[in-house]
């Protein structure tokens, strides 16, 4: 995870191990969190710029002080707030001032935004669904640091019923085997596939590599009876659609 928080200069105190009474925050800091809650829950998330967002969030983690530094740091770094959820917890512990407690926060937020962005698709037709899918593609894999290679597996009536990670690579290239492929999806009984994978460069331009495995992938699948309905790349801002390419027979 890096350096821990007792090996930085103490900019911020990262474990909260009990609440902290009211009493015991500086009234500026007390006033400030209530005032930032109370807009957030009249006004919603837009209401909000994104380091005040952020501040919501570090107020668990930092009870004590001002947490704003902090997010501005963390935006600084990381680009936006979507950037700051979805960073390795081994790249924000390398922030002086982002302990277990922050990281914790951090990833929990970002576990929760996969998983309502996942129920929004699973079990439901792809086709009635696709924008929804799109952006719990871009929501789980668009900031990922390497290329990251997962299955959406289908039945007969094109319902999504298994999302799943296959393989983890480096910035440049995942291992992708058909036959492994092939073999999860009859396991699952499944009758189409569609296949997503990141491109951390941001670019979701097909390598000659991608076009290559996706050949190999769809030709095994075809020899079962199994569909490979798209093959979508995700960059950092949109994604490339094998079959709006004309990639795919």
């Amino acid at each position: 995870m890096g350096r821990s928080f007792s090996d930085a200069p103490q900019l911020f105190t990262t474990d909260e191990v009990a609440p902290v009474p009211a009493a015991r925050q500086p009234s500026y800091i007390r006033d400030h969190r209530k005032r930032l809650r109370e807009r957030f829950l009249n006004g919603g998330p837009d209401a909000l710029p994104e380091y005040e967002l952020l501040e919501l969030i570090l107020f668990r983690a930092i009870p004590r002080q001002d947490v704003k530094p902090l997010a501005r740091l963390l935006l600084d770094r990381f680009g936006d707030f979507n950037g700051v959820i979805s960073a390795s917890a081994r790249r924000l512990g390398e922030m002086s001032g982002v302990g277990e407690a922050v990281i914790t926060e951090l990833k929990v937020v970002e576990a929760a935004a996969h998983r309502l962005s996942r129920s929004r698709i699973l079990r439901r037709q792809v086709v009635s669904s696709w924008d929804a899918l799109i952006d719990y593609c871009h929501t789980v894999m668009s900031h990922r640091e390497a290329e990251h290679f997962r299955i959406l597996f289908l039945d007969r009536k094109n319902t999504l019923i298994a999302d799943e990670e296959q393989a983890r690579g480096t910035v440049d290239h995942v291992p992708v085997y058909p036959r492994e492929v092939v073999k999860r999806a009859l396991e699952l009984n499944a009758s189409a596939l569609i296949l997503v994978h990141n491109h951390p460069s941001g670019d979701p331009t097909p390598s000659d590599a991608d076009v290559e495995m996706t050949g190999m992938i769809e030709r095994a699948a075809s020899t079962l009876g199994i569909t490979l309905h798209d093959h979508i790349i995700v960059g950092k801002s949109r994604e490339l659609s094998f079959r709006s390419e004309g990639l795919l027979l």
